[in-house]
């Protein structure tokens, strides 16, 4: 390009922008239209912006709650799995102080002494050896073979391997086991046997022309020495006569359920210790 037209293109700007200044300063649209266009400009440029940020901003806050939510939820949680551990804690503390309380109630008969002893082992069914339980008093504790063991409810057996802490109990649902009885209302007396866990007791030698009812209470006859007289033992379930035998069939029910047994008593004839001590004395 020559130095002409460039002389020429720089008289046409200065015209044209002496012309466009005159033009602007009579109408001020000029300003106008900047101002305008620089606002929209902003606009357009900031609000994104904002928006962006204020999106950001709700979803911060609403994490930032979603998590505190979560954390409370899980102190929650925690509460009342606490709180339900207690409960159940409770209830067991509760069940326990009022088998300990017909524990503690239940009064042996006279010459007789009580000490309590809990559960610890319990030995049952064909694959065991015995029917028995286990508790947690032995010779340390003054516990020989053959003590009677009960609860308020009933007979539960008597002792049969004594250890210095713990001793072995032989459950009256076991085979071996025989203990003399009587009819609390007509008075029959009879042996009863055990004849397995989850079996019924048979009572033997009950006479053919005995007045024996079904449901009378059998209860110890204090006869072989071993167990106190008046200790609950069964309830007659069923009499059957037999052809060819001079004895009653006749089963009867345990009152309790030794599986539930968690606490029991010892029984000790005083007369015996007495003897004892004056024998040693001598």
């Amino acid at each position: 390009m020559t130095p002409k037209k460039i002389l020429g293109l720089f008289f046409i700007f200065i015209v044209f922008y002496l012309s466009l200044y005159t033009w602007n300063s009579r109408t001020h649209f000029l300003d106008q239209l900047a101002t305008s266009t620089g606002l929209e400009f902003v606009g357009w440029t900031v609000k994104p912006g904002k928006l962006i940020h204020s999106g950001v901003r709700d979803f911060w806050d609403r994490y930032v709650q979603l998590m505190e939510v979560h954390t409370e939820n899980q102190t929650l949680r925690q509460q009342v799995e606490d709180l339900q551990a207690r409960v159940t804690e409770l209830n067991e503390r509760s069940a326990q102080a009022d088998r300990l309380e017909r524990l503690l109630d239940f009064s042996p008969p006279p010459r007789w002494n009580g000490q309590g002893a809990r559960v610890v082992a319990h030995d049952f069914g064909p694959l065991g050896a015995l029917n028995s339980i286990v508790i947690d008093k032995g010779k340390f504790q003054g516990v020989t073979p053959n003590l009677p063991v009960v609860t308020p409810d009933s007979v539960v057996g008597r002792t049969f391997k004594t250890g210095l802490n713990f001793s072995t109990v032989l459950l009256t649902s076991d085979p071996n086991s025989r203990i003399p009885v009587i009819s609390s209302e007509t008075r029959v007396p009879g042996i009863l046997a055990g004849q397995g866990y989850s079996k019924p007791f048979s009572v033997q030698y009950v006479h053919l022309n005995s007045p024996l009812q079904s449901g009378e209470l059998l209860v110890t006859s204090g006869l072989a020495g071993i167990y106190p007289k008046g200790l609950p033992v069964a309830r007659v379930s069923g009499i059957l006569r037999s052809e060819i035998s001079l004895f009653l069939l006749v089963e009867a029910e345990p009152l309790a359920d030794f599986r539930t047994k968690e606490e029991v008593m010892i029984l000790e004839n005083n007369s015996f210790l007495k003897i004892e001590k004056l024998g040693f004395e001598e």
